[in-house]
């Protein structure tokens, strides 16, 4: 059995800056949610699902911002013609028969952190639906936690990710603590890049087991050894500081949701006709009329 966990915000944002500005009938705008819910019912329709979640970060500040006031600075606050449509996006989920789970103070990362546990205790598999390399490093060695890449129709096993970033999915939160993260305006380690932190880790494993002694680094193919083992050594505390907050929480509160809670049994028929009709979405209605008729849940989707 597969547990599909889609990284809903992701796809909201997409649609935001993807789509041109469209209103409902009473002229809230709707652009990101008509988006979002075309790429819902995309991947329901291509999937088949048994089990299939949307995963919504409670508001644009975690707990994350209390131990870092820069992390995510300038994308603490949603346009204001975004704002609005969060919501909405909560709403599409459910009546296309999605759980959509958020939890106060926690991104919707570490909510798929903690249901991918739950899930993999249950002894079922996890396809996470995302663009985001944060959540790579939930993807498993046993292949039972993949990553995907929708829009771009890719998939990324533990192989896949290695590939993509030259270090293992477990050691992804030590990589961006080097290399740093602009999306999340995390710092790194000045003057480690891709290349060197995937140098130093397939070498060291850790941060912390990176030696200070540049002679190590040499021996490990590092360019300009000395000054970078100097800046490693002045910035390490920063790093793993930076390595805590790219680490995804698995204890999210009430989110350690078996696979039984993530059921999906095809749209809300009647929830949907009536949210699409008061939206004026009649193309999207007719096309959930058809994944309703079609539904035919396989047992097991690769993604």
């Amino acid at each position: 059995m597969t547990v599909y966990l889609v990284d809903s915000h992701v796809y909201v944002f997409r649609a935001y800056h993807a789509l041109p500005p469209m209103h409902a009938p009473d002229g809230m705008p709707v652009h990101a949610a008509y988006g979002f819910a075309s790429t819902l019912v995309r991947m329901l329709a291509q999937w088949q699902p048994t089990h299939f979640a949307c995963a919504f970060d409670a508001a644009m500040t975690s707990f994350r911002n209390a131990l870092e006031p820069g992390y995510k600075a300038g994308r603490t606050e949603a346009p204001a013609d975004l704002e609005p449509q969060f919501s909405l996006c909560t709403e599409v989920a459910a009546a296309l028969g999605a759980r959509a789970l958020s939890a106060p103070d926690f991104e919707a990362d570490d909510v798929i952190a903690t249901v991918a546990e739950r899930v993999l205790a249950d002894g079922e598999r996890v396809v996470v639906v995302s663009a985001d390399k944060d959540l790579t490093q939930l993807v498993r060695e046993d292949g039972r936690v993949v990553c995907c890449d929708f829009a771009r129709d890719r998939s990324f096993d533990a192989a896949g990710v290695r590939a993509r970033f030259g270090v293992a999915p477990a050691q992804i939160p030590d990589f961006l603590a080097l290399v740093g993260d602009a999306v999340d305006n995390l710092p790194g380690v000045p003057g480690i890049g891709p290349r060197t932190a995937a140098l130093l880790l397939a070498n060291f494993g850790r941060i912390e087991h990176i030696p200070g002694d540049a002679s190590a680094w040499r021996d490990a193919g590092v360019r300009g050894a000395e000054s970078l083992a100097a800046r490693l050594v002045k910035a390490r505390d920063a790093a793993l500081r930076i390595r805590g907050l790219a680490t995804l929480r698995r204890d999210t509160p009430g989110m350690a949701l078996g696979a039984d809670a993530l059921v999906w049994r095809g749209p809300d028929r009647e929830r949907s006709r009536e949210l699409f009709d008061r939206l004026g979405w009649q193309g999207i209605a007719r096309r959930v009329a058809t994944l309703a008729a079609n539904r035919s849940p396989k047992s097991d989707v690769s993604g």
